[in-house]
């Protein structure tokens, strides 16, 4: 899984108003309400018509491992999306994003400074725009680099050059060894 696209996700689920169905059962029923048909709902979970309807029937209700993951992300997927649409427009709109990153950070500077990457831990506010361009790529399915490389660009504007008062001459900023990034709306 990616970093960068799951961390968005989890921020956008922290604005949920009502928890998702937790028990197995109800989430199939859920999907099957969703989708309109066990079929599709078996095709996508990759198990057989008559699993899904036993589990809508409560005939089963502990899945394996396997199936329990990928019915948990389906369904929250799924799970309140004019209440993931209004966070993702506030954010992208008005109140803009933080993100907590521990990772090594560097960057490209002009000859004579300290640009070496070292192990940094951050909390920044990102601006509107930056929130914006992340949903956005990550609507169109950016891969993890780009994600990855927004929000460098976002840190090196808001974090290293305190939007335009420092560091003018700084030209590209690093993300390598990434331990966690969390944002939140």
């Amino acid at each position: 899984m990616s970093v960068f696209g799951d961390g968005l996700e989890a921020a956008v689920q922290k604005a949920f108003t009502r928890p998702a169905p937790k028990s197995a059962p109800a989430q199939m029923r859920y999907l099957v309400k969703q989708l309109k048909s066990t079929k599709a709902v078996a095709q996508m979970l990759r198990v057989s018509q008559r699993t899904v309807e036993r589990y809508v029937k409560d005939q089963i209700k502990k899945p394996r491992p396997d199936l329990a993951a990928r019915l948990e992300r389906e369904v929250k997927k799924r799970w309140q999306p004019q209440i993931r649409a209004k966070a993702r427009q506030k954010a992208a709109t008005t109140d803009g994003i933080v993100i907590d990153t521990r990772a090594r950070i560097g960057y490209t500077a002009p000859i004579g400074t300290t640009d070496e990457a070292r192990l940094r831990h951050l909390t920044v506010a990102l601006p509107p725009r930056y929130a914006a361009r992340l949903f956005n790529a990550q609507e169109q399915g950016a891969t993890e680099q780009q994600l990855q490389q927004i929000a460098a660009e976002a840190l090196k504007e808001t974090y290293f050059q305190d939007n335009g008062r420092r560091a003018g001459q700084l030209e590209e900023v690093r993300f390598t060894d990434i331990e966690h990034v969390e944002f939140d709306l």
